[in-house]
């Protein structure tokens, strides 16, 4: 074979190779997860390292967040290399995409945020995530998969877990309630009022109104105030979070119906004005804790940025039914 012809072979061998490798791709290509580890292997720069966290809060007017951001803060302490930002949107989506906007100017090293609605923020998420930064999302979820992990818990769970509670220890024998819902636009408001639906099913509960209240205690209390005057037979109050729940039991006792109701709410947040104490003191029957999330969120800041390790697409944590009976146990839980 002449020296032309060896040469020729050889080429062309190499660019079948080549082709083949282009098709074929890495391991972490062809697992799908190609997008997910992309951005913590750019930003990984180990324990050496130092790193900007951004953190878009949705809003502050909700304990529930604040708390969230101090357990960021408290977590992030233990991870010397760490140093994180917050914005506060207001519950404004332009604000958030503006914050998420000027995060990515500053050219943080991790995202997490926690979105107002799940629609008007998607586009920036992704915007983030394709940039290659390592976007973690909390509590309320985005549109689509434009992210490295969502951290939460099972918000359609804890609403039917609700509605069993309220058809098996409340109203038993059936009866008239209402229902004062979060933020429209934000998943947990659609779970929740979905996973209610699934609990109460078949047991005779009517809900007779359905107010939203935006998470917040004051609107909740006006919400409620005007519900019982409208429908006075109503037994009992399906809350999606503590405080809104809290502004209904204010609202009945303004009345002088507080005895007669019972109210459910979610989040059940170990501080003195959080729905375990509520609880405690009875003006809550019942509440359900959902985790911030804003410990393991630092926790997967560090196993991206520093350990270099993936991160599984869902991080899903645990709930916790909150009674009487069981809330001193919660709290103290909640605090160690």
């Amino acid at each position: 074979m002449s020296v032309r012809a060896r040469t020729h072979l050889t080429v062309t061998a190499l660019a079948v190779l080549a082709l083949a490798a282009s098709a074929c791709g890495t391991t972490s290509e062809n697992s799908g997860q190609g997008k997910q580890t992309g951005p913590s292997q750019a930003a990984c720069k180990g324990a050496g390292g130092s790193f900007t966290i951004g953190m878009s809060q949705a809003n502050l007017s909700e304990p529930y967040r604040q708390q969230m951001n101090d357990d960021i803060t408290r977590a992030a302490k233990g991870v010397p290399q760490f140093t994180v930002k917050f914005a506060d949107a207001q519950q404004d989506n332009s604000k958030q995409v503006a914050d998420v906007e000027n995060f990515m100017t500053q050219k943080v090293d991790l995202l997490i945020i926690s979105p107002n609605e799940a629609t008007p923020l998607t586009a920036v998420v992704k915007k983030a995530y394709d940039k290659g930064i390592p976007v973690l999302v909390l509590d309320r979820k985005v549109d689509g998969d434009g992210y490295t992990q969502w951290i939460g818990a099972d918000n359609v769970d804890i609403g039917r877990q609700a509605g069993k509670f309220m058809a098996e220890k409340i109203l038993p024998q059936g009866g008239k309630i209402a229902e004062i819902r979060g933020l429209a636009g934000s998943t947990p408001a659609k779970e929740r009022q979905d996973g209610f639906a699934q609990g109460i099913q078949g047991k005779n509960i009517d809900i007779v109104s359905t107010v939203d209240a935006d998470w917040l205690r004051e609107k909740g209390q006006q919400q409620a105030d005007a519900v019982f005057k409208a429908h006075p037979e109503i037994q009992a109050v399906y809350s999606q979070n503590d405080p809104m729940a809290e502004g209904a039991y204010l609202a009945a006792k303004a009345a002088g119906i507080d005895q007669k109701l019972k109210f459910i709410g979610i989040d059940g947040l170990p501080i003195p004005s959080g729905g375990i104490k509520a609880v405690e003191a009875g003006r809550l029957a019942a509440t359900f804790v959902y985790p911030t999330g804003g410990r393991e969120a630092v926790a997967s800041a560090k196993q991206l940025l520093i350990d270099c390790k993936q991160l599984p697409k869902t991080q899903l944590l645990q709930t916790l039914q909150v009674t009487k009976e069981n809330a001193a146990e919660a709290y103290a839980k909640g605090n160690s």
